[in-house]
């Protein structure tokens, strides 16, 4: 695949027989300036917003519960991911340029928006703004990547645009975590006013690549351009209502059991609406009688085992930040983060003191009012205020201040500070070292990784992440900020070698002609890994850790999937693409 130079110059090296520039357009480099504020926008809101969402009201929060959390985070992912193989045929079509202007206006009020929603289908609404916003930004900013690169620099090219991902995601939490200390708003503005800057790149400096070959064509064409790479009408009908049906369950209109049940019955359906149709004759047919057809089954195959990994990564960002804030005492970090300053302290662990104040006088009140709460319930009630005080301490407070009949302003001044003792780090902090770990190495790992055969590398990625899991599942007993470390580190090093690779995949079978369209399809993947990421986040959450007390079952749960995704690649590379002409390599083949 030859790429363009931003001007009609030649590139610095040429390839004798097969010309192909070496360096890199002016394309490139602009779409991965875009992908930063982007990333900065999306991260700013997203390493958060497992915290936001079930923050109370009262705290700045919308006070969701871990079902609703999830649903949220399964549901609306899942078309963001889902509607680039819509907008990425769209792209092919229209211009890149055009959908980066498109996605930029729908994306910025929906940010802005989002602060402002108080309950949950307003915010469902909002995120789905933000959401559609994105779907048009995502192929056509990867399409780019992949219409400036080829065989000699892909690697590479992927490697740099990974790396321009993760400076935006190692940024905007940062930024984050530091205006939620002045209110969430800030936040969601913050988000808004980095989509609005990207107007300046893309109006001044992008144009479209020229390799990139446009053509006019109605919806309904660029709609079977995008089913013919993977099935025809009756697999994606028969995909959507299962998928619909667990969404169901996933909102609470039906329970697991009625959703798993109907989806069974309805493939069921399926397998005898084909029997009919296959005797009646394709031909004879309308499209939602024919015969279900997959058209690239290998490729089906693969976007679906990938779909693994993004459900076990994205727990990152799910459910981690929640077990952080619930159950891991993180002072062991401060102790170290002090050697830097009491502002450091503040900056990293930052306490509203008036509302832990507060907290404490509405205890006092709830005592002497003959309402006692459990410890535990307790220190899960205050966890939202950044201190994570242990149950015993707990027991001793309500004790104590049972037996005053009056709280003097020094009294509560005094406990105070020693409830500042148990201050916590921010989630978003801790997660962003993933992020900084990207920043730092995905060029080296990309470099040190482009010989060797690309799915091995995946494989390693994942079970890289299962040994992360599994940690978690055998240190409950001992879980400090160490150990959260250690284990955010063995994520990056999974998705360092995972996720790079498996979009360098997709780009190297794409046809020229139809980037965007396939690295919409890479984004299926995605999609279903986000929804089953957070329909699982928010089920085992609630169920095995909240309400059974078994946070290692769930950590287990998730570290075995890691490995069966791990197994079912291998086997899918052993059986499958072993030997076909299809098989990547992230460098020239020789022979």
């Amino acid at each position: 695949m030859s790429i363009s130079t931003p001007s009609s110059q030649p590139g610095p090296e040429l390839q004798t027989g097969n010309i192909q520039h070496r360096g890199f357009s002016r394309a490139f480099y602009v779409a991965n300036l875009m992908e930063i504020f982007e990333r900065l926008a999306w991260y700013g809101f997203f390493a958060v917003s497992s915290v936001y969402m079930t923050t109370p009201s009262a705290q700045g929060g919308v006070g969701f519960t871990d079902l609703e959390r999830g649903a949220v985070q399964g549901i609306i992912p899942f078309f963001l991911y889902l509607l680039p193989v819509l907008t990425g045929a769209l792209g092919d079509q229209l211009g890149y340029r055009k959908m980066f202007l498109l996605s930029f206006a729908i994306m910025a009020p929906g940010y802005y928006l989002l602060g402002q929603a108080q309950s949950f289908w307003p915010f469902f609404a909002a995120l789905s703004l933000v959401a559609l916003g994105a779907a048009c930004f995502k192929p056509v900013v990867v399409g780019t990547i992949s219409h400036s690169t080829n065989d000699s620099n892909r690697g590479l090219g992927f490697g740099i645009f990974y790396t321009m991902v993760n400076i935006g995601g190692f940024l905007g939490p940062l930024l984050a975590g530091a205006l939620r200390a002045i209110s969430w708003d800030a936040v969601f503005m913050m988000s808004a006013c980095w989509i609005l800057v990207n107007f300046i790149p893309v109006l001044w400096f992008y144009r479209d690549p020229p390799s990139l070959k446009r053509e006019k064509a109605p919806l309904s064409n660029v709609i079977r351009e995008a089913q013919s790479v993977l099935g025809n009408g009756r697999f994606a009908l028969t995909l959507l209502v299962a998928v619909l049906l667990l969404m169901c369950s996933g909102v609470e209109v039906l329970s697991y059991a009625q959703a798993f049940s109907c989806i069974g019955l309805w493939l069921v359906i399926n397998l005898i609406w084909d029997r009919i149709a296959s005797k009646v004759g394709p031909s004879n047919l309308s499209w939602w009688a024919q015969p279900m057809q997959v058209s690239n089954v290998r490729f089906a195959l693969y976007l679906a085992i990938i779909a693994g990994f993004w459900t076990v990564y994205n727990q990152l960002f799910y459910t981690l930040p929640l077990f952080i804030r619930d159950y891991v005492d993180t002072r062991d970090l401060l102790n170290f983060i002090a050697w830097f300053g009491e502002d450091a302290v503040s900056f990293f662990a930052y306490v509203d003191s008036t509302q832990l104040q507060e907290a404490v006088q509405a205890l006092h009140a709830q005592l002497h009012a003959g309402t006692q709460p459990t410890a535990e319930a307790l220190r899960l009630e205050w966890v939202h205020l950044k201190v994570n005080v242990p149950a015993s301490e707990l027991s001793a407070l309500m004790t104590h201040l049972q037996s005053l009949e009056v709280l003097t302003t020094i009294q509560l001044q005094q406990f105070t500070s020693a409830l500042l003792a148990y201050r916590q780090i921010n989630p978003e902090y801790l997660i962003n070292l993933d992020f900084a770990a990207i920043v730092l190495l995905q060029i080296l790992v990309s470099y040190l990784c482009q010989r060797i055969r690309p799915f091995y590398v995946l494989t390693a990625g994942l079970v890289v992440m299962c040994c992360a899991f599994a940690l978690m599942a055998v240190e409950l007993t001992a879980m400090g900020g160490a150990v959260i470390v250690t284990v955010i580190l063995l994520i990056a090093l999974g998705e360092m070698l995972t996720s790079p690779k498996s979009q360098e995949y997709v780009a190297s079978i794409a046809p020229p002609s139809q980037a965007a369209l396939y690295m919409g399809y890479y984004f299926v993947s995605m999609a279903l890994g986000f929804l089953f990421a957070g329909f699982l986040s928010g089920w085992s959450y609630a169920t095995l850790v909240q309400q059974d007390g078994r946070p290692d079952l769930m950590w287990a749960l998730f570290g075995g999937l890691a490995l069966l995704t791990a197994i079912a690649l291998y086997l899918f590379n052993r059986y499958v693409i072993e030997g076909s002409t299809h098989e990547i390599s992230s460098a020239p083949q020789t022979s």
